[in-house]
């Protein structure tokens, strides 16, 4: 039986269209794992803490970068206490949440945090965050900042103003085990407002019943309003 050429020109055409296909689906796949296990990430970003972010559901911690833990006091050249870690994390939300991040992921920590230098708005967050003073180089992990670190302590820019432990140090430091309240009466609420002002709550005040206290932002209870005020708390005016 004969067989005509037109027909092995087909046959030659299907078996080139599949070998294109299965070629071009495993590149896609090749891309796909890519994405899922490569060096770069982009999307937008919350912020956790001043150094750790989210950014495409991968958390992400800033490279060679360290900015005060959220608990941190620091204390102002007045002596008086600031809620310096509570301030920082406000301050890099109000820039960067919601914006679109660029990272290039650099390794892991022992946290499972992806460590990566990341852009947005048009420039380098670690580098925008220690020339404001806004966290400090972390020459452990990387010499990247130490010159821009050296021109906002110069200029007392953010937290070089103010009297502080590094963030390392803070975590380091033993942190005294909580009391038990030592009588039933102790029950002022000591609460934080986002830009870091000491405020406390009577029972019998409107926004009482609403108030959480949370020891990690360094909020605490008091026995008596002489003692919250000696520690540099204020009454709530309602």
């Amino acid at each position: 039986m004969a067989v005509s050429f037109s027909y092995f020109r087909r046959r030659w055409r299907f078996a080139f269209l599949v070998l294109v296909g299965v070629v071009a689906l495993g590149f896609s796949g090749s891309i796909l794992q890519a994405n899922r296990s490569g060096s770069n990430l982009s999307g937008q970003l919350r912020v956790i803490d001043g150094d750790t972010f989210e950014v495409a559901g991968t958390k992400v911690r800033l490279h060679a970068v360290d900015a005060p833990e959220m608990d941190q006091i620091c204390q102002t050249q007045q002596g008086k206490d600031w809620a310096c870690g509570g301030w920082v994390t406000k301050v890099v939300s109000d820039r960067y949440s919601g914006v679109v991040a660029y990272c290039e992921a650099l390794d892991i920590d022992r946290y499972g945090r992806t460590v990566a230098r990341c852009s947005a708005l048009g420039e380098d967050i670690g580098a925008w965050l220690v020339r404001e003073g806004m966290a400090f180089a972390y020459v452990k992990y990387g010499s990247d900042y130490v010159q821009l670190e050296s021109e906002a302590a110069a200029f007392d820019r953010g937290l070089h103003a103010v009297k502080m432990q590094t963030p390392e140090q803070h975590r380091k430091a033993d942190k005294p085990e909580r009391k038990p309240l030592a009588r039933a009466d102790c029950n002022i609420k000591g609460n934080m407002t986002a830009k870091g002002d000491r405020i406390y709550h009577l029972p019998s005040q409107k926004y009482y019943e609403k108030t959480r206290i949370s020891q990690s932002k360094g909020e605490r209870w008091f026995c008596t309003e002489t003692e919250a005020r000696a520690a540099g708390w204020r009454k709530s005016r309602i």
